[in-house]
C-alpha cells in the first residue's frame, strides 16, 4: 500500500514532524532520528535541507509565524477594522498548534531550547513592520496621533496570546470549548475594543450608518 506521506515533499514532512515533536517534548529530548521517523524520511534529509537540528527548529518557528508576520506587509491592516481580522487569523492559526505559544514563552522567558536570538529577530521584524502600519493609519486619520506603537503592540500581543496560553484553564472555568465560533466572537469583540481605543477624539466608533 502506498504511503500517503509520499505525495508530500520531504522537506514539508520534516517541518511538520518537527513541530509535533518539539511541541510534545523538550528540545534536548527530541532527536533528529525521532523527527525523521515520524516524517517517514531519512535522517540525512534534515542535514540536507536544514543543516542541523537547530536549523530545522528555527525553520519550524519561521513557517508557523510567517502567516502572521506577512500580514504586516499586506492590506489587512489598512484600517482599524483589520485588527479584528488579524486577531481572528492569529486565533485560528494557533488553534491548530495550541502548544506553540508556550514553546515561544519557554524559549524567551525560561531560556529552554535554542533559537532565542532568532525568535527575537522575528519579533523585532514584526515590531518594525507594525510601527510602519501604525504610522500609515495615523497619516490617514484612522487612529489618534498620540498612540504609542509599542503600547499598541503590547496590548495586541496580550489580547492575542493570553487566551491561547491559558486555553485549558479558561475552558474549564467556562465549561465550554474555545472552538472556532467562540474564537471568532472573541476576535470581533477584541477588534471592536481596539477600534474604539485607537480612534481619534470625537470619531464615531459605533459602526452605525447615519
Amino acid at each position: 500500500m502506498e504511503n500517503p506521506q509520499a505525495a508530500e515533499p520531504v522537506r514539508d514532512r520534516l517541518v511538520k514532524a518537527a513541530l509535533d515533536c518539539f511541541l510534545a517534548d523538550d528540545y534536548h529530548r527530541v532527536s533528529t532520528r525521532r523527527i525523521a521517523e515520524q516524517a517517514g524520511a531519512n535522517v540525512s534529509m534534515i542535514r540536507y535541507y536544514f543543516g542541523s537540528k537547530e536549523g530545522l527548529y528555527e525553520e519550524m518557528i519561521r513557517e508557523t509565524l510567517s502567516p502572521l508576520l506577512d500580514v504586516l506587509d499586506g492590506p489587512m491592516l489598512a484600517s482599524t477594522d483589520g485588527f479584528r481580522d488579524f486577531l481572528n487569523l492569529y486565533y485560528q492559526t494557533i488553534s491548530a498548534h495550541p502548544e506553540f505559544p508556550k514553546l515561544i514563552l519557554k524559549v524567551l522567558a525560561l531560556h529552554q531550547g535554542p533559537g532565542r536570538r532568532f525568535i527575537q529577530q522575528l519579533l523585532e521584524r514584526g515590531r518594525t513592520r507594525g510601527a510602519r502600519k501604525v504610522e500609515d493609519l495615523k497619516s490617514h486619520g484612522q487612529i489618534a496621533p498620540g498612540i504609542d506603537p509599542d503600547i499598541l503592540r503590547l496590548s495586541f500581543v496580550s489580547l492575542a496570546m493570553t487566551p491561547m496560553l491559558l486555553k485549558d484553564i479558561f475552558e474549564e472555568q467556562m465549561e465550554r470549548p474555545m472552538d472556532e465560533a467562540f474564537l471568532s466572537s472573541l476576535a470581533d469583540f477584541n477588534g471592536h475594543l481596539f477600534a474604539a481605543g485607537l480612534a481619534p477624539a470625537g470619531a464615531d466608533t459605533t459602526g452605525d450608518e447615519a
